[in-house]
């Protein structure tokens, strides 16, 4: 992903308003320049200053796409169940994915009206599909034959299908 500024990040959300946007707080390390840009297809972080709010902001043909979500409270799973991320494919035990939801694009979102997806709790599915990250207490691993550009790119479309469901409102 190419790296973005503060106010590319902010302009690109689709689903709040400009005041909302500009009271987000950016991810750790973005002040200081440690985000891994290199390593990551889209940018996914939980707000700082409200740590029910994550976002994402995916990189598009018209520039930057950003998506308000809301995430789940934290609570205990069983450590026996096991999830996958709905985008990277990423098999977790069941604390390591959560429903993320996002309000619609619009009027329907200012209607109360949202769509959700299942997730990689830290929304790290890039660092996840380069092996730079491992799933915390898995201890087999599901093999792919796809090459890493190809789950990369299969990753990117589940995202970019998500997001347009919350575009389109």
């Amino acid at each position: 992903m190419q790296p973005l500024d503060e106010k590319d990040i902010r302009r690109s959300f689709v689903n709040c308003s400009k005041g909302e946007a500009s009271r987000i707080r950016m991810p750790a390390g973005f002040a200081e320049g440690t985000i891994p840009w290199a390593d990551l297809d889209f940018l996914g972080w939980t707000d700082p200053g409200a740590p029910l709010r994550a976002l994402l902001v995916l990189p598009g043909e018209d520039g930057p796409t950003g998506v308000v979500l809301r995430r789940p409270e934290a609570y205990k799973p069983s450590t026996l169940r096991s999830s996958m991320c709905r985008i990277c494919l990423t098999d977790h035990t069941a604390s390591g994915v959560a429903l993320f939801v996002a309000p619609l694009a619009g009027a329907a979102g200012r209607n109360g009206n949202t769509v959700g997806e299942y997730l990689c709790a830290d929304l790290a599915c890039s660092l996840y599909l380069r092996g730079k990250r491992q799933p915390k207490m898995r201890l087999v691993r599901r093999e792919e034959t796809l090459t890493l550009q190809e789950r990369i790119d299969r990753a990117m479309v589940n995202l970019a299908a998500f997001t347009n469901r919350v575009v389109a409102g």
